[in-house]
């Protein structure tokens, strides 16, 4: 009998790649970011260091942008699909200090055909929102990577992820949630 995991456990998902800027453990000047899912929700926290500055102090908008594509692109392991950014909106609230731990959040909002809708947010240890994150996503076949380059460090990425969207409960839709 395979025991499901415990939905109200998170489950720590793998990264990308190895190499993947955002969450590949082997990039020296990524960001590192461990991402967790819990039930219909992924996030991550993330603390922006002198390799990630814009203005003194400050995160760079680029590297927060760079934060939220990677994480808003960890719904797929919700969605059940290979996917790739159509587009990614942030709307910077507030500064972004360094050294300074901030979870980013996201979920799937609505789901049309390919077209996967992503929401997220990112949140300082002080509990303020200093920033949001809208995407679309368009989900492709494995092929669409093989397309651009050697796809072996993918490994069984694509079978465990679209393996993985049943765990909850989750249903293949059209429709947003």
């Amino acid at each position: 009998m395979v025991v499901s995991p415990d939905p109200t456990d998170p489950q720590r998902l793998p990264a990308h790649t190895p190499t993947c800027m955002g969450c590949g453990p082997e990039n020296p000047g990524g960001l590192g970011l461990a991402v967790y899912r819990l039930r219909d929700e992924v996030y991550a926290d993330v603390t922006f260091d002198e390799r990630h500055i814009g203005a003194p102090g400050l995160a760079h908008g680029g590297a927060i942008a760079a934060a939220c594509d990677d994480l808003l692109g960890f719904t797929l392991w919700i969605a059940g699909t290979p996917a790739v950014t159509r587009n990614l909106a942030v709307e910077y609230l507030a500064p972004v200090p360094l050294h300074q731990t901030h979870r980013i959040s996201a979920r799937i909002s609505a789901r049309r055909r390919r077209a996967l809708h992503v929401h997220g947010e990112g949140v300082g240890e002080d509990g303020i929102t200093r920033f949001t994150a809208t995407a679309v996503f368009i989900a492709v076949e494995p092929e669409h990577f093989a397309a651009h380059g050697d796809i072996a460090g993918f490994g069984e990425l694509f079978d465990t992820l679209i393996r993985s969207a049943g765990r909850y409960g989750d249903h293949d839709s059209d429709e947003g949630p």
